[in-house]
């Protein structure tokens, strides 16, 4: 009957568990990020931080307005099929997965180069040109990616831009296999991907 008996200690007393260490708030992360940033976009960077995974600026150390403008000149670089524009937006190494699922560290600028177009062949440049922030998840500590992880874009500095640091074409393949099989099944029309 030892359990049933009252104790001597009051509820401010009793010993309690150490609250696990709570997860940061959004806002918390902005502000973090924007102590880092010389200039900011803050109306933009609240209504877009959120995203698949989570907040752009607790998993990525960066804004939204970043990964915008990072998003934006890939559009662009891919639409004006300037190789120069396209590799300045580049980070190195670049990890490129090929559709075999072969991995290579590309190390120096000369090298992705060399295999440019295979890296950024039709299908891969018509993806860089449909990106979009609201299509972009991200992952804690990763950076954001798209397409499933055909292509991620990471953050090497608290607040600064990201850069495109994989491309993993066997993804992208197993991506358009699974929606060209999608839309089979719905008796839709095939979505013609490459």
């Amino acid at each position: 009957m030892a359990g049933c008996a009252p104790t001597d200690e009051t509820p401010a007393e009793r010993p309690t568990e150490a609250p696990e260490a709570a997860e940061p708030q959004a806002d918390d992360c902005l502000l973090l990020v924007w102590s880092n940033q010389k200039e900011r976009n803050a109306r933009f960077d609240r209504d877009h931080d959120f995203v698949d995974g989570g907040a752009i600026s607790c998993a990525t150390g960066t804004s939204a307005s970043q990964f915008d403008a990072a998003i934006q000149a890939l559009r662009e670089a891919a639409k004006s099929g300037n190789k120069a524009r396209l590799l300045e937006q580049l980070g190195l190494p670049l990890l490129y997965i090929d559709a075999q699922g072969e991995r290579r560290e590309i190390e120096d600028r000369a090298e992705v180069e060399a295999v440019f177009d295979e890296i950024f062949d039709p299908s891969m440049l018509a993806l860089l040109q449909r990106l979009d922030l609201s299509r972009m998840s991200v992952a804690k500590d990763q950076g954001g990616y798209f397409e499933l992880g055909a292509l991620w874009l990471v953050v090497d500095q608290g607040g600064g831009r990201p850069r495109l640091m994989t491309v993993n074409r066997q993804v992208l393949d197993e991506a358009l296999e699974a929606a060209r099989d999608q839309a089979e099944r719905n008796q839709g029309d095939p979505v013609p991907f490459d």
